[in-house]
């Protein structure tokens, strides 16, 4: 299986094609449909990669895809300007999850 990246900028694509990484760059929401549907049209992809802005954009649309695929696993990574979120997101994330503080 291999790996496919949706970003939203060209920096970002072209860090992951150097490590071997295939993918396609987009800004609107149709044009991210688009790119999803083919996406998991192909058997060979595994794992989609996208660039975390897209989780905050549009989380209807990736919602959509992880309720209703197994296959192939979709994971936000952070784009070259760094990650969104708050330093502590695992540890406030387990807090949630399992009632404790840490």
């Amino acid at each position: 299986m291999k790996m496919y990246l949706i970003s939203d900028n060209v920096d970002t694509q072209t860090g992951m094609r150097l490590a071997g990484v295939e993918g396609v760059v987009v800004h609107e929401r149709e044009e991210l449909r688009q790119a999803l549907e083919n996406a998991l049209a192909d058997r060979d992809i595994g794992i989609i990669l996208l660039t975390e802005k897209f989780g905050r954009e549009f989380p209807e649309i990736i919602d959509e895809v992880k309720l209703s695929h197994k296959l192939p696993l979709l994971i936000e990574i952070p784009d070259r300007h760094g990650t969104g979120r708050k330093p502590d997101f695992i540890t406030s994330y387990i807090n949630e999850s399992i009632g404790l503080k840490l």
